[in-house]
């Protein structure tokens, strides 16, 4: 194999694949990207076998081949040289590395041995843009689970229901959901994707209005294809939790207040909080204000804005960082806030549907 390639397109491309080299394992191929010359384009490929990257690199290919190469020498190499033109080229596993007055020489490994990525076939898929499909990720990714114990809540629900796509996250103490309109008319489709799949392919996306992406669907794998790159992610099996059943539309009290005001004074409130401490803020929802306050080790702060209010007056406790994290994921100036009592969830929901975000509550002790 030879090829001759733009550092900044080899850059680019590596860091796309590298982020499905595993950090650690014992199959030491799962550690090397890549390089497919063998067609007619330079293909950068990883595979840690529960998640795939290939992309494709800008370049000439002067010999036809392939060879697999350590990651992270083969990215520090390519970062340390000059911005110019990298030749690359092979002799058995031996793997050239030029670039202006630099060469290096580095041991490769046969492409016979590498694991590609699983043909998925490419019949059952929708399409949308990549603005929409990153918006949704990182609006409800944070809701995931990061314990390993609960395979389930460590994936997101994507749904398809006639011309909406639904994204679903939750962790056992918040529910995140976001809804969008597709441009077609699909068939009903439920799968629940890793939630690692989406956080990379979240920060591969250019999140261009004008640029699309398309998902294509099996019983056990979920392909993701745009611009000039495929993502393929084993799915996580089972049924999800039926999480229409979890969202009340009966409520005792409505709270409609400004977002940002609201979320600034979180913000001021936690930095009274560490981060091993459990202390809530507790919400105190009178006429037509709102009162928030926090008691910890490091001191006490006590905060009025103003609300428009329905209903019954209420004493509530819940993790800042939750209900922070739910507001920096509305674009909206006002928020509506959703409640029964202090022991029931809060819901902050937009009137069409297309976004709801449920709160558990936490027990507190009165603060005088």
């Amino acid at each position: 194999m030879k090829i001759r390639i733009s550092k900044e397109n080899l850059m680019k491309a590596i860091q796309i694949v590298s982020r499905a080299v595993p950090g650690k394992t014992t199959m030491s191929i799962l550690q090397c990207i890549m390089i497919n010359a063998s067609g007619n384009e330079i293909c950068l490929v990883a595979n840690d076998m529960e998640l795939g990257i290939q992309t494709v690199a800008q370049g000439i290919i002067l010999e036809r081949g392939m060879i697999a190469v350590d990651a992270q020498i083969f990215s520090n190499i390519i970062r340390k040289l000059p911005d110019n033109d990298v030749s690359i080229e092979t002799s058995g596993e031996k793997v050239t590395i030029v670039c202006e007055n630099s060469k290096f020489a580095i041991l490769g490994r046969d492409g016979a041995d590498f694991e590609f990525l699983p043909e998925v076939d490419r019949s059952v898929g929708i399409r949308l843009s990549q603005y929409t499909l990153r918006d949704m990720i990182s609006k409800t990714i944070f809701s995931i689970s990061s314990n390993e114990s609960n395979g389930m809540m460590t994936g997101e629900l994507m749904e398809i229901i006639d011309h909406h796509i639904r994204m679903v996250a939750l962790d056992g103490h918040r529910i995140a959901m976001r809804k969008s309109q597709l441009k077609e008319m699909y068939d009903d489709r439920k799968v629940i994707i890793p939630g690692k799949t989406l956080n990379e392919i979240s920060k591969i996306l250019s999140g261009d209005t004008e640029k699309t992406a398309d998902i294509f669907f099996t019983d056990k794998h979920v392909l993701f294809t745009f611009d000039d790159t495929i993502v393929v992610s084993r799915l996580i099996e089972g049924e999800y939790y039926k999480i229409d059943k979890m969202l009340s539309s009966n409520y005792k009290t409505i709270v409609i207040c400004r977002r940002k005001e609201l979320l600034d004074c979180l913000d001021r409130a936690t930095l009274l909080v560490k981060e091993e401490d459990k202390k809530p803020v507790i919400v105190m929802i009178r006429q037509d204000e709102m009162e928030l306050r926090i008691n910890t080790t490091l001191g006490s702060m006590d905060e009025v804005i103003a609300i428009r209010k329905e209903g019954d007056d209420l004493n509530i406790g819940f993790n800042p960082k939750f209900l922070i994290d739910a507001l920096r994921a509305i674009d909206e100036e006002e928020v509506k806030m959703y409640l029964v009592s202090p022991k029931a969830p809060c819901f902050i929901r937009d009137e069409e549907d297309l976004y709801c975000y449920l709160i558990l509550p936490v027990n507190f002790i009165t603060i005088d």
